[in-house]
């Protein structure tokens, strides 16, 4: 059973940064962060796999993914934020290699860190 733990969220104000770490407990092909905003459907926003990263449209230009095997870590560097992104972030592993933006690509799921930006 893969564990996953999320940390880094908090309360920013608009155009401000967050920094989110995802600690992971063994090695999987794909990770990726979710977000879920009252309310709303769970969404992809950033994935990466093996030599590739793949980004929702909402988070191109202001959110990096990135991930270190040697410090098991993946994390999510957050710039610009606007008050739309609002909600709780999960980090997400997968055992396939298709660095896919879909819930249902994966098997293990974090608790969730809440990132706030107030306007």
């Amino acid at each position: 059973q893969v564990q996953l733990v999320e940390s880094g969220g908090g309360s920013v104000q608009a155009g401000g940064s967050l920094r989110l770490s995802c600690v992971f407990s063994e090695y999987m092909y794909t990770f990726a962060w979710f977000r879920q905003a009252p309310g709303k459907e769970r969404e992809g926003v950033a994935a990466i796999g093996v030599g590739e990263t793949r980004y929702a449209d909402s988070a191109k230009g202001r959110f990096i993914i990135s991930k270190a095997y040697g410090k098991n870590t993946v994390w999510l560097q957050m710039n610009n934020l606007y008050p739309d992104d609002t909600a709780t972030y999960y980090c997400a592993a997968s055992d396939t290699s298709s660095s896919s933006l879909s819930s249902a690509e994966y098997n293990f799921w974090g608790q969730g860190t809440q990132v706030t930006v107030s306007s």
